[in-house]
Order: structure tokens, then C-alpha cells, then sequence
């Protein structure tokens, strides 16, 4: 792979990082706010662009594992790559209800059904531990890029 090519593919890997961060945190701010009509937009787009963000995210982050420059090793025997899959998994984990709920919540919408019932206060606190996992990310990326915890 060409210096470019990984360069691009690591741009990429960055820019989906600070497009889901941004989502999560507008998601949390419109969970804080009022769910009349202009509520729910703002929180279903925020969904949507977190829900984005992490499909890229993925996508960008296999394409730097198996053709970003770097030698596949490289992830493979780096402690700090292995700390992040299991914080990226942890966010997945914390997602997954909300992420159905949303999901469910624009197929009400759409069909004109009642919405399902959610504690708002705790997905605001579902949203808060995903943005402190995913800035957590940030931390244990640097370090594993360095190449920190070889073994």
C-alpha cells in the first residue's frame, strides 16, 4: 500500500472519530432536552450520524488492520489494540438498547404508532459512559499506534 493510500485511510479512521464523537454528544444534548417534534429530528439525526460514525468507523479500521501500511502483526501482538476492540466492544454493548429503541421509535413515527417507552434519564446516562468510552478510545489509540505494548 502506498504512503497515501495509508495516510488516506488513517484521515479517514480520524475524521469518523471526530464525526461519532460530535453525534454522541448531540444525541446526549437533545436527550437533555425537550422531545416535542423538533426534539425527536435532532435526536434521530444524531442517531443516525452515530450510527454512521461507527459503521465507517469500522470499515476504516479493518482497511487500516489489513491494508492501512502497517504490517497486520502490528495489531495483532500491540496489548493496546486489543484494550481498544474490547472498549469499542463496550460501546456496542452500551448501544445496543438504544439503538433498538431508536430503531423502534422511527418505525412508530413513520406508521403513526404510539413511540416506545424509555427511561430518557437512562439513556442521558447511557450516552454520557459512551462518550467517556469513546474519548477513552482516543487515549489507548495513541498509545497503541506508538506501538506501547508490544508483545
Amino acid at each position: 500500500m502506498t504512503v497515501i493510500a495509508a495516510a488516506f485511510l488513517s484521515a479517514v479512521h480520524v475524521l469518523t472519530l471526530a464525526l461519532g464523537l460530535g453525534a454522541v454528544v448531540e444525541r446526549g444534548r437533545a436527550l437533555s432536552g425537550l422531545l416535542d417534534e423538533a426534539g425527536w429530528r435532532r435526536l434521530l439525526a444524531a442517531d443516525s450520524l452515530w450510527g454512521a460514525a461507527a459503521g465507517l468507523w469500522i470499515v476504516s479500521g479493518l482497511a487500516r488492520v489489513f491494508f492501512g501500511g502497517k504490517e497486520s502483526s502490528f495489531y495483532w501482538y500491540n496489548g493496546f489494540f486489543w484494550v481498544k476492540m474490547a472498549l469499542f466492544a463496550a460501546v456496542f454493548a452500551v448501544e445496543f438498547r438504544p439503538m433498538i429503541t431508536f430503531m423502534r421509535v422511527r418505525v412508530a413515527r413513520r406508521n403513526g404508532a404510539p413511540l416506545p417507552r424509555f427511561s430518557v434519564a437512562g439513556y442521558r446516562r447511557l450516552n454520557h459512559a459512551e462518550i467517556v468510552l469513546v474519548v477513552i478510545i482516543v487515549f489507548v489509540a495513541a498509545l497503541m499506534a506508538r506501538g506501547a505494548w508490544l508483545f
